[in-house]
């Protein structure tokens, strides 16, 4: 699974590297510790109102993915990743891989390993962090969702619309693997366009889009434990372990 990253690049920076649209009004901090239910930055594309026309966006939106159909926003908290292996027949899923997908950029990615306990030290969750080795953004695969508030009785208030999102994980098989048996895949530029456009909806293709972050390029650096908390938060979480 992927249950924590870092996504500390101003937004200037993610859209242009994106070639995406970013409303100067809705900014989200740098955090060294995104977490979920955490809002986060997704780059998604979708067509105007008014023209029609297709535009990306840089926008944020909350981890957790909620379907259209759910009663209740909190299950976005267990709708954290998808598995790619079945993300196409899942009712949660299959028709936002259809139709609505996005990048949500990252740093790199958290994991954990248990340490057992000894004679003179408790068991504790040893964090590693997982980041292309040449330090270049990482694209993690996404899809979206709108889920429309039964409190809120007019459509064009804002609050009337939780937009939140999940992210497409597999097996691990390169270094990551030696850490935790899932991570979570990402696309190459050249394939930005086919991913996000909501026009291509052959989930088939779609998924052959898919693979493994940097090509399995990754470093893998023990950190500090303060990351396990979610309290905490800075670039001082990606020091190594001493």
């Amino acid at each position: 699974m992927c249950g924590r990253y870092a996504s500390s690049r101003a937004p200037e920076d993610l859209a242009g590297l994106f070639d995406a649209r970013l409303d100067p009004d809705r900014a989200l901090g740098p955090s060294w510790n995104v977490a979920p239910t955490d809002e986060v930055w997704a780059v998604l594309e979708r067509a105007a109102r008014d023209t029609g026309e297709v535009r990306r966006s840089l926008r944020p939106v909350r981890w957790g993915l909620v379907p259209s159909w759910a009663k209740d926003p909190a299950v976005g908290s267990r709708m954290i990743n998808a598995r790619v292996e079945t993300v196409h027949e899942k009712p949660a899923y299959r028709r936002a891989l259809a139709k609505r997908r996005c990048l949500l950029p990252a740093d790199g990615f958290y994991e954990w390993v248990a340490v057992p306990a000894t004679g003179s030290a408790k068991a504790y969750k040893q964090p590693y962090f997982i980041r292309p080795e040449s330090g270049t953004v990482m694209a993690m695969a996404g899809l979206y969702e709108f889920w429309r508030d039964p409190a809120v009785t007019d459509d064009d208030d804002p609050a009337a619309w939780l937009t939140t999102a999940t992210i497409i994980t597999t097996e691990a098989t390169d270094r990551a693997g030696r850490i935790h048996p899932r991570m979570p895949l990402a696309l190459d530029p050249d394939d930005y366009e086919a991913w996000l456009d909501p026009a291509h909806q052959d989930t088939g293709d779609l998924r052959a889009l898919l693979h493994t972050p940097a090509d399995g390029r990754l470093a893998v650096t023990a950190v500090s434990t303060a990351v396990n908390s979610v309290r905490n938060d800075g670039p001082h979480l990606l020091d190594p372990s001493p």
